[in-house]
């Protein structure tokens, strides 16, 4: 029964901290880093006849080179309600619309933009560390309270806690690759 239990505290704080490391790959891939990308167009909605659509939903995206990024509505009556969000977007990149298509040129980065990019990564970074430590944290108390019932014995306790232990530092670790990969791309001229 203690087992079950303690199984189950386990698998569902790795759950949570899988969800977390996915939280924090997403706000990375959001990060400009030089490149065009359509990762960076993800979170953008369009008021589309009067309803927030993702922009997904509308375009397809095509990447011809490293710097230029093509917007392809499905519908060419939305090219308007795209130009717009992505201008009222903080990209701080202007979109030119011939029509049929939207094309949006990304300019170089200069070194000082990438290395404030690398310090917001970081942050990220840093607070994907934290939710995991803070998720690790929950899933003690968890245990503790599940030993205070006298559900799961000290050895038990113990073992869970090392597993638990040793998942946090998988996850610290993913987060960490996934810094030094972003910073890579950032510093890549």
């Amino acid at each position: 029964m203690d087992d079950d239990l303690a199984g189950l505290v386990k698998e569902d704080t790795r759950e949570k901290m899988v969800k977390a490391i996915d939280h924090v790959r997403a706000d990375m891939s959001n990060v400009r880093t030089g490149r065009a990308s359509s990762a960076l167009l993800e979170p953008l909605t369009v008021d589309y006849y009067g309803t927030p659509t993702p922009l997904r939903q509308l375009a397809g995206f095509s990447v011809p080179d490293a710097m230029l990024l093509v917007i392809t509505p499905y519908d060419k009556g939305s090219l308007g309600a795209i130009e717009k969000a992505i201008i009222g977007s903080d990209l701080g990149i202007n979109p030119t619309n011939d029509g049929n298509v939207i094309r949006l040129a990304f300019p170089p980065l200069t070194e000082e933009r990438r290395k404030e990019m690398v310090k917001v990564v970081r942050h990220k970074a840093e607070e994907g560390r934290v939710a995991v430590r803070n998720l690790r944290r929950a899933g003690r108390h968890e245990l503790d309270a599940l030993h205070k019932d006298g559900s799961l014995s000290t050895d038990e306790l113990e073992r869970v806690e090392k597993e638990l232990e040793k998942i946090t530092h998988d996850q610290v670790a993913a987060i960490d690759q996934m810094l030094s990969q972003k910073e890579r791309e950032l510093l890549q001229v």
